[in-house]
């Protein structure tokens, strides 16, 4: 305790706009992210409000061997940015400016800090689009999403954060500022550092400046709910739907025992609550008509009586039917506020076969599974319940859990994780996906970037 009272009083002396926190109380909002049941306390916590700020701090950990661990809005839920090793938690949450929208470019200018929402809500003010949209929009980073290449619904028609990002400035360990890709669309100049760095969970660099692509915003976007009988059923459909020629922006589901949480949850009854599953799916474009045919011809490709869906008339209704989609988690949390949440990815015709044999498994276990996520690109959410299983038992039976959940996918010509990453708790189960020779080619890499391994230590490997 006496090595970190020393350091933060030599970072306070640093300059700039650095705030240094060793206030107890302070330090244990820190201590976690939105992971289920992981926790660990920083030793400091700095707040930073410039490119020079991180500059600073990062040279002199560099310098004294000081683990920093980078972190935007904590939402993230692998442990991305809880301190398992102790040490510095940087926090961005300061650098929270969008810095421009250029409407005649197409691109916005944002601090690591700023919340998507908000960057979707300026770029509509000037006729443009952010697409990307995770689950936490309202309260995650722009920063957070680049460093977990973040996706959401809608990345069936339009992708994740990668396809969006034209350039970034960070931040190496020891404190060099490095600018690659703005405001250009094609860039073949030495190697892609993007490539390299979006998806890096904070383990090479720290993010301090982010150029994001946008798109013209679509006029019109029409949302409907359809009930299918099973999971089964609903992935015929969406099978239909895609060899269709019809690319919806969204293409979520919810299975049954989804449905039925957010429901007891919400107080209220969700349409369709005896369905087996149902799609929630977004159609966009530039006319009502153009709109209103795509629907049609969904219901009509899906072997869907328009009747027995429900089509959002009024954003209070789009709103009624993504309040049920965006409150999974949140229900699940007051269910059972220990849980293990995973977001594997198998190819889109293996996500019934995947789900109902992955379910009938934990059933025999005696555990309460929940799924959902996005039909249109094979990333699914398992998220398991503890309930009222003993706390010992549960944590003893993790490991084969999540192993068994992974191979199950992997075999399906899946991988581990989607969207969320591995952070810290899916870095032992690395190996399950990847080569011997290509995490080895990871460290490499790391290596390269961080030789001293002070950023973000003890995640992915």
């Amino acid at each position: 305790m006496n090595q970190y009272k020393k350091i933060a009083d030599e970072l306070s002396r640093l300059g700039g706009t650095i705030q240094v926190v060793t206030d107890l109380d302070i330090l244990e909002t820190y201590a976690k992210d939105e992971t289920s049941d992981l926790s660990a306390m920083p030793d400091i916590l700095v707040r930073a409000e410039t490119a020079q700020d991180v500059s600073l701090v990062l040279g002199y950990c560099n310098a004294n061997n000081v683990p920093v661990i980078p972190r935007g809005a904590g939402t993230g839920v692998t442990g991305g940015a809880v301190p398992v090793m102790g040490g510095v938690v940087l926090s961005l949450e300061k650098m929270n400016r969008i810095i421009e929208i250029d409407r005649e470019n197409m691109v916005a200018v944002a601090e690591p800090g700023a919340i998507t929402r908000d960057i979707q809500e300026a770029a509509r003010e000037q006729g443009l689009m952010y697409p990307p949209d995770p689950a936490s929009l309202d309260s995650c980073s722009i920063g957070g999403n680049v460093a977990e290449n973040a996706g959401g619904p809608r990345a069936v028609r339009y992708g994740t954060t990668k396809d969006y990002v034209l350039g970034l400035e960070f931040v190496l360990a020891d404190g060099s500022i490095i600018t690659t890709g703005g405001k250009i669309v094609k860039n073949a100049t030495g190697y892609s550092l993007l490539g390299i760095l979006i998806g890096s969970e904070g383990t090479l660099s720290v993010i301090t400046k982010i150029f994001l692509r946008l798109v013209p915003a679509p006029p019109v976007a029409i949302d409907m709910l359809i009930p299918f009988p099973s999971i089964q059923d609903a992935a015929d459909a969406v099978q239909a739907i895609l060899i269709g020629k019809i690319i919806p922006a969204t293409l979520e589901f919810m299975e049954r025992d989804a449905i039925a949480m957010v429901s007891a949850h919400l107080g209220r009854e969700t349409p369709f609550p005896d369905a087996g599953a149902h799609l929630l799916i977004q159609v966009d474009g530039n006319d009502d008509q153009a709109v209103l045919d795509s629907l049609e011809r969904i219901a009509r490709i899906a072997g869907v009586d328009p009747e027995a869906m429900l089509i959002a008339q009024s954003a209070a209704q789009r709103e009624r039917l993504w309040k049920a989609r965006r409150s999974i988690r949140e229900s699940i949390t007051v269910e059972s506020p220990v849980f293990l949440a995973e977001d594997c990815v198998v190819p889109r015709s293996k996500i019934p076969a995947f789900l109902t044999e992955l379910k009938a498994y934990l059933e025999t276990r005696g555990l309460r599974s929940v799924m959902f996520g996005h039909a249109g690109d094979g990333n699914v959410h398992i998220d398991v319940l503890k309930g009222g299983m003993e706390y010992e038992t549960w944590k003893a039976a993790l490991p084969d859990l999540k192993r068994e959940i992974y191979r199950r996918a992997i075999a399906l010509g899946g991988t581990i994780t989607g969207e969320h990453g591995i952070g810290f708790i899916r870095k032992d189960y690395l190996g399950l996906a990847c080569s011997d020779a290509e995490i080895e080619l990871f460290r490499r890499i790391k290596k390269a970037f961080d030789p001293k391994g002070i950023l973000n230590p003890g995640k992915i490997f």
